[in-house]
Formats: C-alpha cells, structure tokens, sequence
C-alpha cells in the first residue's frame, strides 16, 4: 500500500530553512516510527515550505520525504492555492492509494480534499472551537483557520479524531469518523535514567500563551511559596510572538520567583533535553483552557509522573484509566493548589504503573496498524 501524508514541516514554523533533517510534531513522528516497521507500506511524507531545503530522500527504508517550495503568495493569503498545486503536481507522480492530511491549521488539510485521490484527515487542534473560545477577530489567523476547516471536513472521506472531545466537535461536520489517538514518542519508552527519589519539581510544558495558562500557573506557584512548602515549578515552552504582551508578562514575573528559588523558566529545549526535564521531575501541571489531545500529558504520564490538570478536552480520555491522576473543573485554582499542596506535604510521591499502562495503549506501531486497517476498509469500499 502506497500512502501520501500532507504534514507539517518544524522546519517551516521556526524559519530554519539551513537544517537537513526535517522535524515533525511528535504524535507525526511517533506515528512514522511506527509505519517504519511495516515493510508492507510505502509511506511518501510531504510537506510544503516557503523556502527551499536540502533534506534526506529516505527517512527509512518505505519512508520517502518530499519537501516542496511554494513562495509566500500560495500560502493562506491565498486560500493555499500554491501549497495545493505543489501537491497536487507532486502527488501525480508518486500515485498514491490513499492521502492523509494531518491537521486543518495550515496547508494539509485542504491539500487532502483537493489532491485528487482518495483522501482523510486527520485533526490535531480544533480550529473552530479555538475561534470561538478565543473570540477570535474577523481576518484574524484563527478565524480563517476555522472557515477552512469548515469547508474542509464535509468534502473529506472520513477523519482521524484524537480524542472523544474532537470526535464530538467534528462527528456534525464529517461524513465519517474514527478516534485514533497520537502515538507516544519512541524515545519515552526508554526507561528513565534516574531512579527515586526525586527532587520537587513540578513540570508544566506548553507554548507560552493564554491558552495554556502559564500566568494563572505563577499564582499557584506563589501561593504554594508563600505556605512555606518546599519546591520549584519549572516551565518549558516556546514564547510565540502573536502573544507578545502575556509571554512578556510571564517572562517578567517569573524572574523575580527565580531570584526566590521557587520557579525556573527553561525556555525550549531540544528533544534529548525535553526528555530529561521530564525524568528530573516529579510530577506534571498542565491547566489549559482547551485541549483537543495533550500529548504533553501523555508524555508526563509516560515518565511515571504524578499528574494534575485541568477536566477539559482530550485529557480526559488519557487520564481516565490512570490511578492517582487529579483533574479540576478549568477554573477551580483553589483546588489545584490544595490537592498540588496536600502532595508536597506528603512527600511528593510519584504514582507506579503510569508509565506501563500508557505504553501500552500508545505505542506507534499498533497505531500505525490501525491506520492502515482503515485505509484498506475505505479502499475496499470505493472499489
């Protein structure tokens, strides 16, 4: 079976056009660990970027990249037009089974619907809810992502829902649905290096941002310190210019609690790094407005961390199996600070068997297997 997958490339979203190797999120790269170890596949993975690169032809030996040049005018401004005629061009040649766009933030999504074979797509983020919810301005970036989402789902076999929460969203916009969620990175099943016991430290990771609440954290932070409780609450995340006054107002505040010895701000990490800051830790916060999945959860939950969130969205899901995992209305501060509290005076202890339970319900190539399950059901079905 040959697959086409519409995807985006790291390298596009930080401008670093000079690197070789091309970077996918993480549940995309879990996801093609797991298709490398089906010999059965031929998987083509191409991306769209506005400069040109110099990247590898194989990733593995069934996994073909395409990296394509498509100048500024073909992107949003545009409805796509160029991403979508540089992949439709592309695609021809390759003559692909099936293809998958993966995520309706960009360019992939739309390039599915109009590549001309038969198509899903898979969500990543809900863009209409996340309009909503942030009220986002007409012309705005968001606002134009959730009109082609809208336009998008309804024209697309079928779609790859992350969640419970997202099949909800998505189930009145799509012709069909499956729930399939984001595999977990090949490199968290390594056990971790460190034995207990561990420092105090609590986790949070996540772009800077309203969404994620990182501002609303400090005040936890704060109140946590001013209880006398022993600590530091580290934060890792990328500050995205589109947020320039929270990301300054959180980088301002969080200095001061530096000088104090109770919070750190590490700013973004490579992957070998991100590992150990989850392997220094002994639990994780993540207290978002919204969350279609929370792959940083199920990262968290994949190092045997202690986990206490917030009851919106695909965490839920993740969590629902996962003994000693607290989860709070998206606004009770008061009982996230009394149950992170109650922990710190207990001795901080990091729950057993977190790890093996979430290890086996995400590993990559299960997931790719059921991938491929669907793709030959709808295949048998156009035939």
């Amino acid at each position: 079976m040959k697959i086409a997958f519409l995807v985006i490339d790291l390298r596009e979203n930080d401008r670093s056009y000079a690197e070789v190797t091309p970077r996918f999120p993480g549940g995309n790269a879990s996801l093609f660990d797991g298709f490398a170890r089906l010999p059965e596949v031929q998987l083509h993975i191409v991306c769209c970027l506005q400069q040109p690169v110099q990247s590898p032809e194989k990733l593995a030996d069934n996994i073909w990249y395409h990296g394509l040049h498509v100048p500024k005018i073909g992107w949003l401004r545009t409805g796509y037009q160029g991403c979508i005629r540089a992949v439709r061009r592309k695609l021809r040649e390759i003559q692909p089974d099936i293809v998958q766009g993966v995520g309706t933030e960009r360019d992939c999504a739309i390039s599915a619907v109009f590549s001309g074979f038969p198509n899903v797509v898979t969500i990543q983020g809900n863009m209409v809810e996340s309009a909503r919810l942030n009220r986002a301005r007409i012309g705005s970036f968001h606002w134009l992502a959730a009109r082609l989402e809208n336009f998008t789902l309804p024209r697309t076999t079928g779609v790859f829902c992350n969640s419970s929460y997202t099949e909800e969203l998505v189930r009145p916009r799509a012709r069909r649905v499956w729930r399939v969620p984001h595999p977990l990175r090949q490199a968290f099943f390594d056990p971790p290096p460190n034995p207990d016991p561990r420092p105090c430290i609590l986790l949070n990771v996540g772009v800077i941002s309203p969404r994620k609440r990182q501002l609303e954290l400090l005040d936890v932070a704060e109140s946590l310190h001013r209880q006398g409780l022993k600590f530091e609450f580290r934060f890792v995340g990328f500050t995205h210019p589109a947020v320039a006054a929270y990301t300054q107002a959180f980088l301002k505040r969080i200095k001061l609690m530096e000088a104090a010895g109770y919070a750190r701000y590490l700013g973004t990490p490579p992957d070998s790094e991100l590992l150990h800051c989850y392997d220094s830790a002994s639990a994780m916060v993540h207290f978002p407005t919204e969350e279609s999945f929370g792959m940083v959860v199920l990262e968290g939950l994949g190092r045997d961390l202690k986990f206490f969130g917030a009851h919106v969205g695909g965490i839920v899901d993740i969590v629902k199996d996962v003994p000693a995992a607290e989860l709070f209305a998206q606004d009770n501060w008061s009982g996230l600070t009394t149950a992170i509290a109650r922990w710190i005076t207990q001795g901080h202890p990091r729950p057993v068997g977190n790890a093996a339970l979430i290890r086996e319900h995400y590993y990559p190539e299960a997931l790719a297997r059921r991938h491929v399950e669907i793709y030959r059901e709808l295949l048998a079905v156009s035939s």
